[in-house]
């Protein structure tokens, strides 16, 4: 089964609600409006009432089973008390007026909605840079438990292949440690989308045929990634040709578990990580899914800028996934 007919049949009548803060997009609206028709989710969306329904008069849009939220008009009572949650929650480092400045942006506001419970996960970034979705995810509902940092992956998919990039959105430099946490979340990711995990740790190197700092790190994060999870396959330092072609895995790593076969691609940093995912996007032909936001505490998804409503749609159905 395609994947998002799996996460799409995982979540059907789950109920669950996804906040998207960019509401007065025309993209977001279209998106919506198809989750909740389908019975997918609920989507709540935020922004100005009558921007958003200037927005869905101009697309010809009905937003019936939408829920609209605009946080310039929400009930005083309800605000004050999003006010001082947010205070309490930042435990001394924002008093009461910071608070009320921050919950004016619809991201802080919809950051608060998720961890308030009030929504199960945000998707946002259609319109924001990723700082922007960050930043308040980060500051309000901080790392899950055991988790140090968050880490960006992408699902990459084409016909029936399926894998995981990761980290290409988020740590430009990740050291031995961040680079092996980002390997465990990763492998985590791709349970969550119905992989069994193969985690490659990529280098320019495999086992040893070269020699540097760059490959000594790679080395260092997969041992500390194997001892952090002994339940998942995980090897390297691995060269792509080798984690990813049977032929050349007998030849370069013979007693590797997972070269040939791996179906998780850690790269050793960012700048190698965004071009490889869009490398394989742009002449591979993989539709590339995400960033998925990897560390959290709950789910919350940072489209790229350059999303289409097609994009907002499956990032939506992915963080109701993550959310069960």
């Amino acid at each position: 089964m395609e994947l998002f007919e799996q996460l799409s049949t995982a979540i059907q009548g789950k109920g669950k609600t996804v906040v998207f803060p960019e509401g007065e997009d025309a993209r977001i609206q279209g998106a919506a409006i198809r989750l909740a028709n389908e019975g997918l989710l609920k989507p709540i969306l935020l922004g100005k009432q009558t921007e958003i329904e200037t927005t869905a008069k101009d697309n010809d849009f009905d937003l019936s089973n939408v829920v609209v939220v605009d946080p310039s008009t929400y009930p005083t009572e309800a605000f004050d008390k999003m006010v001082d949650a947010l205070v309490d929650r930042r435990n001394g480092k924002t008093d009461a007026a910071t608070a009320e400045k921050w919950l004016q942006d619809v991201n802080y506001f919809g950051t608060m909605m998720v961890y308030l419970g009030a929504a199960d996960g945000m998707v946002s970034g259609a319109v924001h840079p990723t700082g922007d979705t960050v930043r308040p995810a980060l500051q309000i509902i901080k790392m899950a438990k055991g988790q140090t940092r968050i880490s960006g992956a992408f699902i990459m998919q084409r016909g029936d292949e399926r894998y995981v990039f990761a980290d290409a959105a988020i740590n430009i430099s990740p050291d031995a440690a961040t680079l092996a946490e980002i390997a465990v979340q990763s492998a985590r990711t791709a349970q969550t989308f119905g992989l069994e995990p193969q985690v490659a740790m990529l280098s320019f190197s495999t086992k040893g045929s070269a020699q540097s700092p760059e490959v000594d790190k790679v080395v260092e994060a997969t041992a500390l990634a194997k001892t952090a999870a002994p339940d998942i396959a995980i090897d390297g330092e691995l060269q792509f040709d080798a984690a990813f072609v049977d032929s050349v895995a007998a030849s370069k790593a013979p007693d590797s578990k997972v070269a040939g076969h791996a179906n998780v691609f850690v790269f050793p940093d960012l700048q190698s990580g965004n071009i490889g995912y869009k490398i394989a996007q742009r002449l591979g032909g993989f539709e590339a899914i995400g960033p998925v936001l990897q560390g959290l505490a709950a789910p919350v998804a940072d489209l790229s800028r350059g999303a289409n409503e097609e994009d907002v749609y499956k990032v939506a159905i992915m963080t109701a996934a993550q959310a069960l």
